[in-house]
C-alpha cells in the first residue's frame, strides 16, 4: 500500500490542481527541488506546521526513506514526489502554486563539458517562474563557487527574477545533509535569493 506521504499523480501528462497536492490550497506551499535524503524538507515541515512542503526527488530509494521518516515524525504537512525535477516544474505542478522554491546543493557538474547539465539554466528558470506565486521566492545554495557565479550571472540577465539579500541569520533555515558534509570539510557555502517578477 502506498504511503499517504508520497504524491502519486493519477495522470503524469496533465497539470495537477493545487488540491491534488494538499487539501487546503489556502496554505502556503514550498517546494524542495532535488530534496535528497529529506533532511531539510522534514525539518522545515516540523518547524512550520502552518505551511505545506513538497519535496521532489528522482531517486526512489530516497523517496521511500523520506516517506518513512515523515510518518514516524507524524508530519501531515509534507509530501514527496518521485520524479525528475525539471519535468515536475515545467509540466506537472500547478502554475503559481509555490510561495518559495528551494534549490539546495544541486549537482554542480564540475567538468566543463558537463556544465550545460546544471539545473540553473533558462528553461528551468522559466519553469520555476511559472511554479512560483506572484512575489514568490527562489532560494539557491551551493558549495561550488563556479556554479554559483554562473547562476548569479544567469539570473542577472533574466527578466523573470530580481535579486534579494539572503535570509537574516535569525531566520530558521536548516542545513541539508550535503551542507553539513561540506561545512565539516571547511568548504565555503554560497547562497542567493531572488523574487519572481511579473
Amino acid at each position: 500500500m502506498a504511503s499517504p506521504v508520497e504524491l502519486l499523480p493519477n495522470d503524469y501528462f496533465r497539470r495537477l490542481d493545487r488540491s491534488d497536492i494538499f487539501p487546503d490550497p489556502s496554505r502556503p506551499l514550498e517546494l524542495d527541488v532535488g530534496c535528497g535524503d529529506g533532511t531539510f524538507l522534514l525539518e522545515m515541515a516540523r518547524h512550520f506546521p502552518e505551511r505545506d512542503f513538497l519535496g521532489i526527488e528522482r531517486l526512489a530509494g530516497r523517496v521511500s526513506k523520506i516517506t518513512r521518516k515523515a510518518e514516524r515524525m507524524g508530519l501531515t504537512n509534507v509530501r514527496v514526489l518521485n520524479l525528475e525535477s525539471s519535468y515536475a516544474l515545467a509540466w506537472l505542478l500547478p502554475l503559481g502554486c509555490a510561495s518559495r522554491i528551494h534549490l539546495l546543493f544541486p549537482d554542480p557538474w564540475p567538468k566543463k563539458r558537463h556544465a550545460r547539465k546544471r539545473f540553473v539554466q533558462p528553461d528551468n528558470l522559466a519553469a520555476i517562474h511559472h511554479a512560483l506565486a506572484p512575489n514568490g521566492l527562489f532560494l539557491f545554495k551551493t558549495d561550488h563557487a563556479p556554479y554559483f557565479e554562473e547562476a548569479v550571472a544567469t539570473l542577472a540577465l533574466s527578466p523573470l527574477f530580481s535579486p534579494l539579500p539572503w535570509l537574516k541569520p535569525e531566520e530558521f533555515y536548516p542545513l541539508t545533509d550535503f551542507e553539513q558534509q561540506w561545512l565539516a570539510q571547511g568548504c565555503a557555502i554560497n547562497a542567493a535569493r531572488w523574487q519572481r517578477t511579473d
